[in-house]
C-alpha cells in the first residue's frame, strides 16, 4: 500500500506523555547495572567480591524470569480493560520497587534478608517491565496513522534513550565526585531513590491520556477469546516465530552495550569507570538522536531494509567492535557510538514491528508473553554470561544470534503503510 503524502501534525504532547512512563521503566533497570559494581557487595557477603556481582547479576536474571508473567498478566488486562490503565499500573510497580532498593539495609545490617528484599523488589520490577513493553508499544502503534507509525514509534526509544542517559550521566557526575567508598557506601542509592520520583512525574503525565479507539472496537473480541495464548500459537504461530526471532538480537543488542558492557569493561578489560559511563552517554545520544530519522526512513522506504541491514551488520561487526573494549576513551565511544547507532535501525520501528504482528484483540497479550520469554532467555541473562564465559566468547554469541535475525528478517512481510488488523 503506497504511503499517503498529506502533511500531520505530530500530537508531540501525548507521545511524551505515553513514552514518559517507559523512560521511568527503564531508567529503574538501567541503573541497577549501572551501579551494580557498587553495590553487590553491600547487598551480598562483601568476602569475594566476584561472588557479590556474579549474585547480583543473577538477581538481574531471575527478574527478567517474571518478565513473561508480566507481560502475559498485564497484557492480558490492557486487552480486556485498556492500555492506558495498564500503563499507570506497570509505573507504580516499578518506581515503587526502585525506591525499595535505595533504601535497602545492607547484608551487614541484616544479614540474608538484604538480599532476599532485593530479589523481591526486582520480581516486582520484571513483571512490571514486562507489561510495560508491550502495553506502551501497543498504544503508540494504535494511536498512530498508517503511513506514520514508524515515526510515533521512534518515541518510545527516545524515551528509552533519554533514561539510560540519565542513568550513565548520574554514574559519570557521582563516580566523578565521590570516591569509590562512598560511592559504595550510599553513592549508589541516590539514582534508584530519584526513580521514585521520577515514578510521580511518569504518573502525572500518563493521567490524562485517552484510550485507544483501537482498543475500544476490539474490546469485545478481547472478551470472547478463551485461551488467548494458546490461541496465538495455534492462530498465529508465523508471526510468533518472527517475534522471537528479531526480539533475539534485538534484547542482545540493548543488553550487551547498555547493560554488560559497563561492568565487563571495568572489571574484566581494565577501562576506568569514568571513561566507560562518558562513552555510554555519547553512544546514547547518538543512539536518541536517530531514533526518529529512522523512523521516518522506515514510513518512506519500508521496515524490512533497514532491519537487515542492521542484523547483517552487527553480525560482521560486533566481534571486531569486541576488541576495542578496554583503557582509552576513544575506543570506549567507538564501541558505543557504533553499536548503539546501528542497534537504532530495529528500535526506532520495534513497537510498529511488534504491533503488526498481532491483531488488536492479542496484541497485548501477544508481545507481552513471546517478548518477554525471550528477553528472559537471552537479554537477562546477559551480563551474567559475559561475566561467566568471558567476553570472546560472548560476542561471537551475539554474532551468531545476529545472522539467525537476519535469516527471520527475510520471512516478514513488508508492512510500511498497512492499517492496523
Amino acid at each position: 500500500m503506497a504511503v499517503t503524502s498529506e502533511k500531520h501534525r505530530l500530537p508531540v504532547r501525548t507521545l511524551v506523555a505515553s513514552s514518559a512512563g517507559n523512560a521511568v521503566e527503564w531508567y529503574d533497570w538501567g541503573i541497577y547495572t549501572a551501579f551494580s559494581i557498587y553495590f553487590a557487595t553491600q547487598i551480598f557477603p562483601s568476602g569475594n567480591e566476584a561472588a557479590a556481582l556474579l549474585s547480583t547479576f543473577a538477581t538481574f536474571a531471575l527478574a527478567f524470569f517474571f518478565r513473561p508473567l508480566g507481560g502475559y498478566l498485564l497484557g492480558r488486562f490492557a486487552d480486556l480493560q485498556g492500555r492506558r490503565t495498564a500503563m499507570l499500573l506497570t509505573i507504580v510497580l516499578m518506581s515503587g520497587g526502585s525506591v525499595v532498593i535505595g533504601l535497602l539495609p545492607t547484608f551487614e545490617q541484616v544479614g540474608w534478608l538484604s538480599p532476599a528484599l532485593l530479589v523481591l523488589a526486582r520480581i516486582a520490577q520484571g513483571m512490571a517491565l514486562g507489561g510495560e513493553v508491550s502495553n506502551a508499544s501497543a498504544y503508540l502503534a494504535e494511536i498512530a496513522p498508517a503511513s506514520h507509525r514508524g515515526r510515533y514509534s521512534s518515541f518510545f526509544y527516545i524515551s528509552t534513550g533519554a533514561a539510560v542517559l540519565i542513568a550513565s550521566l548520574l554514574g559519570f557526575f557521582l563516580s566523578r565526585n565521590l570516591d569509590k567508598a562512598a560511592m559504595a557506601s550510599y553513592g549508589w542509592r541516590v539514582p534508584f531513590l530519584i526513580g521514585g520520583v521520577l515514578g510521580l512525574v511518569g504518573l502525572w503525565l500518563r493521567r490524562e491520556l485517552e484510550e485507544t479507539e483501537q482498543f475500544e472496537d476490539n474490546r469485545a473480541k478481547a472478551e470472547s477469546l478463551r485461551n488467548p495464548l494458546l490461541t496465538t500459537v495455534r492462530e498465529h504461530p508465523k508471526a510468533v516465530g518472527q517475534l522471537i526471532g528479531i526480539t533475539l538480537l534485538s534484547t542482545l543488542s540493548f543488553y550487551t552495550f547498555f547493560s554488560a558492557l559497563t561492568p565487563y569493561a571495568v572489571k574484566s578489560r581494565g577501562a576506568d569507570d569514568i571513561d566507560v559511563f562518558l562513552a555510554l552517554s555519547i553512544g546514547t545520544v547518538v543512539f536518541i538522536a536517530l531514533q526518529y530519522p529512522l523512523g521516518w526512513t522506515a514510513d518512506r522506504y519500508g521496515r524490512k531494509p533497514q532491519m537487515l541491514v542492521w542484523s547483517a551488520a552487527m553480525a560482521l561487526l560486533v566481534v571486531p567492535l569486541s576488541t576495542l573494549v578496554g583503557p582509552g576513551l576513544a575506543n570506549l565511544v567507538v564501541v558505543f557510538a557504533v553499536g548503539l547507532g546501528l542497534y537504532t535501525a530495529i528500535t526506532s520501528i520495534a513497537p510498529a514491528i511488534m504491533s503488526e504482528l498481532f491483531p488488536t484483540e492479542l496484541r497485548g497479550l501477544g508481545i507481552g508473553a513471546w517478548y518477554n520469554l525471550t528477553v528472559a532467555l537471552f537479554g537477562g541473562t546477559a551480563p551474567l554470561v559475559i561475566q561467566a564465559v568471558g567476553g570472546t566468547v560472548f560476542f561471537w554469541y551475539v554474532a551468531v544470534a545476529a545472522v539467525i535475525t537476519f535469516l527471520v528478517v527475510l520471512t516478514l512481510p513488508e508492512t510500511r503503510g498497512v492499517p492496523l488488523s
